[in-house]
């Protein structure tokens, strides 16, 4: 019994390692975002953890995301794209899910929750728009969905490190 204990615990460590999403009955999802996942792979101390709340209707789903140990966030989505590659984006999360809207460059040091709410069909961009939110339901459900947090230091060339990733910091698949 004591070997079957270790090897379950060795594959739910395995599996919150690699950031896979859990998805529950009735269109519950969360997903655990690092900088481990990003393409290209962040060498970052961020991570940051979403999850999603189907409506019993089917018409709206509820979301909160947290981060942590991340600075000058300036936007976060649900992109279309399986592990390993890019994709467009389908869903904004923050700082609201206004297509286009950014927060400031250079906001600083956040930890805890940076968005919640509430979307819809009419939210969806990109390759989803006009689709409906069983569309994105079949994303989450095949893994070929990823949450993704950018950020900007608003300062000189991107890409310079933790708090300057404008093509994202911490990402976490479905």
């Amino acid at each position: 019994m004591t070997r079957l204990r270790i090897v379950l615990v060795v594959v739910v460590a395995a599996l919150t390692a690699v950031g896979i999403a859990v998805a529950v009955p009735g269109g519950n999802f969360s997903v655990q975002a690092t900088g481990d996942l990003e393409v290209p792979v962040r060498d970052t101390k961020a991570h940051g953890q979403a999850t999603f709340k189907l409506s019993k209707d089917g018409e709206s789903m509820s979301y909160k995301l947290n981060v942590a140990n991340i600075e000058n966030v300036i936007m976060a989505h649900i992109h279309e794209g399986v592990p390993g590659e890019t994709g467009d984006i389908v869903v904004w999360l923050y700082p609201s899910t206004a297509p286009g809207e950014l927060a400031p460059a250079g906001g600083g040091r956040i930890n805890g929750r940076i968005a919640s709410g509430t979307f819809t069909a009419d939210d969806l961009v990109g390759p989803l728009d006009g689709a409906e939110l069983t569309d994105l339901l079949e994303l989450l459900q095949s893994g070929e969905a990823y949450v993704n947090v950018h950020t900007n230091d608003g300062v000189g060339d991107p890409n310079t490190g933790p708090g300057d990733f404008p093509g994202g910091e911490i990402r976490g698949n479905f």
